[in-house]
């Protein structure tokens, strides 16, 4: 075999064309295409750790939210508790205060009536003494009959 220095230099230059076509033409727009695709992953996942950043921040604003909601509520409860006693021992003291009152007026009530009623008697066994008196007088009556005539008026009062 012998050594051909022609076909050396035009297997050299054609490997020069062919390299210099194929950077401009392939490897150039391969890299290209390359790096946009490195830099939208780039990109995605930057926009993925602040999403999952924000989503993180949120969590707990929400958790904040929520147990500052749990302690209003235990607040609202307890303030509602002691505004419901307070109520209850205002019903209770107005309750027991017209119960006395009204025990008072009734009281006053039975006072008045049971005043009439010794007035009544009083008036009534005044009026009978004087007619059995009178009566006593009409006939002159022995101790039996005398007796008999008052129990008679007796319960005739108590009829009445």
């Amino acid at each position: 075999m012998e050594f051909v220095w022609e076909s050396t230099v035009f297997t050299i230059i054609a490997f020069l064309v062919l390299l210099w076509l194929l950077s401009k033409y392939a490897f150039g727009p391969l890299m290209g295409i390359m790096e946009q695709r490195r830099q939208l992953v780039q990109d995605q996942i930057k926009t993925a750790e602040e999403s999952r950043l924000q989503a993180s921040q949120h969590l707990e604003e929400q958790k904040q939210a929520l147990q500052q909601a749990r302690k209003e509520a235990y607040e609202i409860i307890e303030q509602s508790k002691v505004t419901s006693n307070k109520q209850a021992d205002d019903i209770m003291q107005s309750a027991k205060a017209e119960a006395t009152r009204l025990k008072n007026e009734a009281v006053s009530d039975i006072e008045i009536e049971k005043n009439k009623a010794i007035a009544a008697l009083r008036s009534q066994v005044g009026g009978m003494s004087v007619m059995i008196a009178s009566k006593i007088i009409e006939k002159q009556i022995d101790e039996k009959s005398q007796a008999e005539l008052v129990d008679q008026y007796l319960k005739e009062v108590e009829s009445k």
